[in-house]
């Protein structure tokens, strides 16, 4: 699990698990990094796995493909992780998912290459998308990410310290499209005081559009 940290030069750390593949993850950390201008925030981010996490469970066909080529996009970005350290997940993640959610690239081989080169991270990592021997570090990063918050939610998940240095931690939040300049600065505020308020749990209402992705 994550320990709550306060940045000397930044401010308030958000560590985000996001997992390449999802639309709705990719929409908040866009919002996240929108925080990052207007807040004393450094965003830092993990993986999670939606292959994990639904592993054993009954889910629509059109999704059990995605969950079968999601595993690929993870362990390349654990196996960066572990060889290159943790600071690589920002722009690996970052060229992943323009790929993805803008260019329609899907998630084989080729797209990987792409975000490897745009990272600046050497070619022969892609060899870890066929290798189950990054799993067990996956699931690791997976589970700690979803250890304060529960197994009924999914990603992004987001740890933050609270007023007292205690954990705070939530999924989401999803929204669509992200908001920019102050309008993302009010968001975030908002999500600390409800996230850390004691027995708060749950507010949601029904989605009525799809992802909305912004510039590139």
């Amino acid at each position: 699990m994550a320990t709550p940290q306060r940045n000397e030069g930044r401010g308030t750390v958000a560590d985000l698990w996001f997992d390449p593949r999802c639309p709705w993850a990719w929409i908040t950390s866009g919002w996240l990094l929108e925080v990052e201008r207007v807040r004393p925030v450094e965003a830092r981010f993990h993986v999670m796995s939606l292959s994990v996490l639904n592993e054993g469970r009954e889910v629509p066909e059109k999704y059990r493909r995605g969950m079968i080529e999601g595993w690929g996009p993870v362990r390349v970005c654990i196996a960066a992780e572990q060889q290159y350290g943790p600071h690589v997940l920002r722009p690996l993640y970052l060229a992943m998912g323009t790929r993805i959610h803008h260019r329609q690239a899907g998630l084989g081989r080729e797209m990987m290459l792409d975000a490897l080169a745009e990272a600046g991270l050497p070619a022969g990592l892609v060899e870890a998308a066929e290798d189950p021997g990054y799993d067990d570090a996956l699931r690791a990063s997976h589970r700690a990410g979803l250890a304060p918050v529960g197994t009924e939610v999914g990603t992004p998940v987001i740890h933050v310290p609270g007023p007292g240095g205690e954990l705070v931690a939530f999924f989401g939040p999803v929204v669509s499209p992200a908001p920019q300049g102050e309008a993302a600065g009010r968001l975030w505020d908002g999500v600390l005081a409800v996230a850390g308020t004691d027995g708060f749990f749950e507010l949601k209402r029904a989605r009525t559009r799809e992802p909305v992705f912004g510039p590139a």
